[in-house]
């Protein structure tokens, strides 16, 4: 469908579609440019080092909670995670468009790229394997557990803007470590996918 909406008013309209307010978009003086047109799509407000500190300290909160739930019940949270993906895969995927100048199928292929490396993650959930080691003390054996480490801060290219963000986020996500093809990489989510 075509649409003869600016980019920046299809990017308040499908951000107010995932409750962004309008408003937010205009609220500072930093510029966001879309590669498609090189115009304007939003003026976002610098974060200032004390919004990064009070960031990281609900991370750090969030945390305790999320180490405490067991790896399937984290898997779980994945899955539905997926399921609002494929929900709103055509809105996320214009957003992938408008930000990283792709064609909208290439959008669209990002988000599916997200929903399948959740798909992964929920089975990873389950296979969790610790290794047993041998001990020098008798009847006695040691057993290889993962914990997480806490918060993890993602940084992903330009171009590609929320695939290369999940290969990482979905397997650490479930696992406590991350998948042996998903190396730390990369990661931003927001505005795009809401993460």
């Amino acid at each position: 469908m075509m649409t003869t909406d600016t980019l920046a008013e299809q990017t308040v309209s499908l951000l107010a579609g995932f409750g962004v307010p309008p408003e937010m978009l205009n609220a500072g003086d930093f510029p966001i440019v879309s590669p498609i047109d090189g115009g304007r799509i939003a003026s976002l407000r610098r974060h200032t080092r004390g919004d990064l500190d009070g960031m990281i300290a609900t991370a750090e909160r969030a945390f305790v909670l999320w180490r405490a739930a067991p790896p399937p019940r984290r898997g779980e949270l994945v899955r539905l995670y997926a399921g609002q993906l494929r929900q709103h895969k055509p809105a996320l995927g214009r957003l992938v468009s408008i930000e990283a100048g792709k064609i909208l199928e290439e959008g669209q292929g990002e988000v599916q790229e997200m929903i399948d490396i959740c798909d992964f993650a929920v089975g990873l959930s389950r296979q969790l394997y610790g290794k047993v080691i041998a001990s020098e003390r008798p009847g006695h054996r040691m057993l290889e557990s993962w914990h997480p480490l806490g918060p993890v801060g993602i940084i992903t290219a330009f171009n590609f803007p929320v695939a290369v963000w999940s290969w990482n986020a979905a397997p650490l996500a479930a696992r406590r470590k991350p998948a042996a093809d998903a190396r730390p990489a990369a990661t931003r989510g927001r505005p795009t996918c809401g993460a």
